[in-house]
């Protein structure tokens, strides 16, 4: 009884075709209707109204909201953006390329591309990664990189002291 007036409830109130049409199926089917009878009033073909009925036994109410999805499943694997967000990174100089001091959208696609990160990817795949990431891919100017050779060097170890501190003698 409370299932029914529940549904009775969806239909009155709900706003959403997709969830309306799914209670009336189920609501009919609990009044003993048959799928032919509530396939000719819907308008609905009966594989529709048995995968509703179906899904509304198996999950309840969950089965009446619509599973909207949007877009194509992703093709870059968690692992394969870590890495992506890690090269970003990176200098182009660890690299060993010494045409140009930061990365652009264009030229990191390159590389990732060259070097078999990702078969393929384009400059917007790239930016939304960076993106989620939380990766600034123009943090680093011309004007701003060190002229010192051992500039890398340095700031690696520099870096190790801030994410493995020596202890101090106390």
């Amino acid at each position: 009884m409370e299932e029914g007036r529940r549904l009775q409830r969806i239909g009155r109130t709900s706003k959403d075709p997709v969830r309306l049409r799914r209670s009336i199926v189920v609501m009919m089917s609990a009044q003993g209707q048959t799928v032919k009878d509530i396939v000719s009033l819907l308008q609905a073909s009966a594989d529709y109204v048995r995968d509703v009925i179906h899904a509304f036994n198996e999950r309840g109410f969950d089965a009446l909201d619509p599973k909207w999805s949007g877009g194509r499943p992703r093709t870059i694997s968690d692992q394969t953006r870590e890495r992506i967000c890690l090269i970003a990174r990176t200098s182009p100089a660890d690299w060993g390329i010494t045409a140009f001091s930061t990365w652009s959208l264009a030229k990191l696609a390159e590389h990732l591309v060259t070097r078999n990160v990702v078969p393929a990817v384009s400059r917007e795949t790239l930016r939304r990664i960076l993106r989620d990431g939380k990766v600034s891919w123009q943090t680093t100017t011309t004007w701003k990189a060190s002229t010192d050779p051992d500039f890398i060097a340095k700031m690696h170890r520099v870096l190790e002291l801030y994410d493995a501190p020596r202890p101090t003698a106390g």
